[in-house]
């Protein structure tokens, strides 16, 4: 349906950059569908059913995840659907990411308990969205409100093709 496209802010030089730095980079596979991208409208926001996506987790990535948990470091997702992969992974994992295929079926919205990840590179999202209850459920609805009020002021560009930010 859609490209993963928190994604296409690293360019090769990005990523070279990175790498120079030492930051430890885990690919996984989405597979976005139209539920992604349907309105929230039910009158009750736990009520709402996103589709499920498929995601493949490789062996490397679980890995790679397992490794910066044992030693303390971040794992950072890079967008709304790698992040609800990781999530559904840690939920059928008890808290463990495994390696493996698998279809996405949790909706997160405010009040989810985060396992997989410690912060977010994601783009602006539409209103109504579950890619915005999301973000609004990992970083709070007011620290979410007030970077949305900076984004129109400033006037940032929204959606695909938007601008992104960094939850730290």
């Amino acid at each position: 349906m859609a490209a993963p496209t928190a994604g296409l802010h690293f360019t090769t030089e990005l990523l070279a950059a990175l790498d120079r730095r030492g930051i430890e980079r885990a690919e996984v596979t989405l597979h976005v569908g139209y539920g992604t991208f349907k309105p929230v409208r039910a009158g009750r926001v736990a009520d709402h059913v996103v589709d499920p996506e498929p995601y493949e987790i490789p062996q490397p990535a679980a890995d790679a995840i397992a490794r910066a948990r044992t030693e303390g470091r971040r794992v950072i997702a890079v967008g709304t659907t790698t992040t609800r992969a990781l999530e559904d992974a840690a939920l059928r994992g008890q808290g463990r990411i495994g390696a493996g295929a698998a279809d996405a079926s949790v909706f997160i919205h405010p009040g989810h308990r985060f396992q997989a990840i410690d912060s977010l590179l994601t783009n602006f999202h539409l209103p109504s969205s579950s890619l915005l209850m999301l973000v609004a459920a990992f970083a709070g609805r007011e620290r979410v409100l007030e970077a949305y009020r900076e984004a129109v002021e400033q006037r940032y560009r929204f959606y695909s093709y938007g601008d992104a930010m960094l939850i730290l």
